[in-house]
């Protein structure tokens, strides 16, 4: 086995290698503007770490968001087209469980990423990492009203919007965003649901198809009273 791992949904792109036992090679850039640019160089970088030729690999595990259009849609495409290339096995992972895999708890909490326009996606889980509610996509002042106040919430989002999220809990150690080696690690483990490889998107992207032109009548061709 050789298990591929990537996730773009969040401003981290993370990419890493495991052959079934371990994580071979492992890279993270955050950059929330260059998707396209990083993802490809970075899985060339891993897979020569790990000493992998791409007809090596059999499965792929991509992060399905939810996440920002843009950023997230990188991730999807380099994961389907990877697996028609080399005839891998893709699997679709939902993001914010990825970082619910980093968390030691014990007790129920919620992963928080920045949705942007003042929004965050976010998910609760129990205290086993398991996804109790979610995802969805809300204002933090809202989510915070949502949660019981002895739930902690750890993310870019919690992060961010410290102030409207802060919690009477003590705050939870865990990641900013997404780890490809953690993805991998679970996937592996069986510790991850596994989703299909479609965005979850959770709202519309800012740009849209524009909708038909009405039609214009000539000048002359209007009748005249």
């Amino acid at each position: 086995m050789l298990l591929l791992a990537l996730d773009t949904a969040t401003p981290a792109v993370t990419v890493a290698v495991h052959d079934g036992n371990r994580v071979l090679a492992a890279r993270t850039t955050v950059d929330a503007r260059r998707h396209g640019e990083l993802l490809v160089p970075l899985l060339a970088e891993a897979m020569s770490e790990a000493g992998a030729e791409p007809r090596d690999v059999t499965d792929i595990a991509v992060g399905v968001g939810p996440g920002p259009f843009t950023g997230l849609r990188v991730g999807l495409v380099t994961a389907r087209t990877t697996a028609s290339v080399v005839g891998a096995v893709v699997h679709g992972v939902c993001s914010l469980d990825i970082i619910a895999a980093a968390v030691s708890s014990g007790a129920p909490f919620a992963v928080a990423t920045d949705a942007r326009r003042h929004e965050v996606h976010w998910a609760s889980y129990d205290g086993a990492g398991r996804r109790t509610d979610g995802p969805a996509v809300d204002r933090p002042a809202d989510l915070a009203h949502r949660l019981a106040a002895d739930v902690p919430v750890v993310g870019r989002g919690a992060a961010v919007y410290a102030d409207e999220l802060a919690r009477s809990a003590p705050p939870l150690d865990g990641p900013l965003d997404p780890d490809a080696a953690v993805l991998a690690q679970a996937v592996v483990d069986g510790r991850v649901e596994l989703l299909a490889v479609e965005p979850l998107y959770l709202r519309r992207p800012d740009a849209q198809v524009p909708g038909p032109m009405k039609p214009v009548v000539p000048q002359h061709w209007r009748r005249r009273r």
